[in-house]
């Protein structure tokens, strides 16, 4: 094990000695380090002194947290210049051949370049947060508690892998440091993205919830990092000289993939569509466990934890709580037709798809455990009530759930398979044609089987459940 690791350590070192060469990673990176925290401090003196004059406890309690994952992300940033420059930089300068040509296996380049990468914006940001934290002080302002500062421990590094892992990803694609800087802003943009629903998670809602965020991003890292590993080829590196955006290629390729052989409707279906339905066999599994641990949870918790909840509400509040319940379906009574039903879940799917697309389908199977989970908390509730659950059950969702349930376990599956697609070393494949394949997997399921079943789920939950559901409370 030691000898596999030493030449690791050997190219991390290598790589080490030349960012502190480089002063262009070094000035900013200092800079920043030591002077973004009075700036952060300023700005808590001013949060303070503001929500003191108008109100505001929330916002100053999360204001700390909050200025510590900001000052940890800032120095990440600047590092990725030397993350995007690690492999594309070094061919440019044509000193790529000899490493190319050392002993060191694929894995131990990667490891080595990935290691430094990570370690330069870590060790500043650290420092940051500590130089910031002994600032803030001063101020009367409470700390984070323990379990909050693991939280932002655990985020800062999860941000840091999730970045620098893109980066050199992006580094090994590319063929100049002109397009790999280009490309940086499809990692910025993404993560900060990310950091403002964690925000919103831990000023909304308790910090405990923060810790499904810390998972989901420990996890998209943890898979970015294997893509890399995964798809990193010294020959490759070699033979591109110049990007090309070939579109008519893409769209052949893509069309190609989706058609397969089949030269009608009835043979797509019997050839492509049931090829690719038998590669989604463990994600539906997988998604159907998950499906029946997140109802059994949800509705246990629900029993448990509601009547307390309720019997603190007021009327008014009463009125919301049951309001929302009735909605949880996310209509109204008044939309509830069957094109906007369709409509409704279209977007909904397409936007678990979405957002999975760009997280290897974690953030799907998150979605997703959200809304199939509400089913175990709306039992509870039906239970509290003294409501029978099996006939609501038979009558309120099954009639529509049959069609609705499981596209939306297909489509998240589809998703699913396209991250596990992308982690799965292919020999001989690049990145690109691999994704191609697994997009068009997707949409293969998602218009061949996921629409039609959403079209006949919002036909049968606009006409037919609400006939049966009126019937069963009667």
């Amino acid at each position: 094990m030691k000898a596999t690791l030493h030449p690791v350590w050997l190219m991390a070192k290598r790589e080490l000695r030349d960012q502190m060469r480089d002063w262009r990673i070094l000035m900013p990176l200092i800079l920043l380090t030591v002077g973004f925290p009075f700036l952060m401090d300023a700005f808590a003196y001013y949060a303070v002194e503001l929500t003191n004059q108008y109100g505001g406890d929330l916002i100053v309690d999360r204001l700390v947290p909050f200025s510590i994952l900001i000052i940890g992300f800032f120095p990440i940033t600047i590092s990725l210049l030397g993350a995007l420059e690690s492999f594309v930089g070094e061919k440019e300068r044509g000193t790529i051949e000899p490493l190319l040509g050392s002993p060191l296996a694929d894995w131990q380049l990667y490891l080595g370049k990935l290691i430094v990468g990570i370690a330069s914006p870590l060790v500043s940001s650290f420092v940051s947060i500590a130089i910031y934290l002994v600032v803030v002080s001063r101020q009367q302002l409470d700390m984070p508690s323990l379990e909050i500062f693991a939280q932002l421990f655990l985020l800062t590094i999860a941000h840091a892998l999730l970045m620098v892992s893109a980066a050199i990803v992006i580094s090994v694609q590319s063929t100049s440091v002109k397009a790999a800087n280009l490309l940086a802003s499809f990692i910025i943009v993404p993560v900060t993205m990310l950091m403002m629903g964690e925000t919103a998670l831990f000023i909304r809602l308790n910090n405990r919830v923060l810790w499904m965020a810390v998972l989901a991003v420990i996890i998209m890292a943890g898979l970015l990092v294997r893509l890399g590993l995964a798809h990193f080829q010294r020959e490759y590196l070699l033979g591109r000289e110049i990007d090309v955006l070939n579109l008519r290629w893409i769209g052949r390729t893509f069309w190609g993939y989706f058609k397969g052989d089949a030269n009608s409707i009835s043979t797509w279906y019997r050839d492509s569509v049931s090829a690719t339905l038998r590669k989604l066999r463990k994600p539906v599994a997988l998604l159907v466990a998950f499906m029946i641990v997140g109802i059994a949870v949800t509705y246990f918790w629900s029993l448990e934890n509601l009547p307390g909840y309720l019997a603190s509400l007021d009327e008014q509040e009463m009125a919301k709580f049951q309001d929302r319940i009735s909605n949880a379906g996310g209509v109204t009574e008044t939309a509830i037709t069957a094109p906007y039903l369709f409509i409704h879940n279209v977007q909904a799917t397409l936007a678990i798809g979405f957002f999975g697309m760009f997280s290897f389908g974690v953030l799907a199977v998150i979605l997703y455990l959200i809304n199939t989970s509400m089913i175990g908390g709306l039992f509870g509730y039906f239970k509290l009530q003294g409501l029978e659950i099996l006939p609501l059950f038979i009558n309120g969702i099954l009639p529509h759930g049959i069609f609705e349930i499981p596209a939306l376990i297909l489509s998240c599956a589809a998703v699913l398979h396209v991250g596990l697609i992308l982690v799965t070393p292919q020999e001989q494949r690049t990145i690109g044609d691999v994704l191609l394949e697994a997009l068009a997997d997707w949409a293969r399921v998602y218009i061949g089987v996921v629409v039609p079943l959403l079209a006949l789920a919002a036909v049968v939950e606009s006409y037919v459940t609400p006939l049966l559901l009126s019937n069963a409370l009667k």
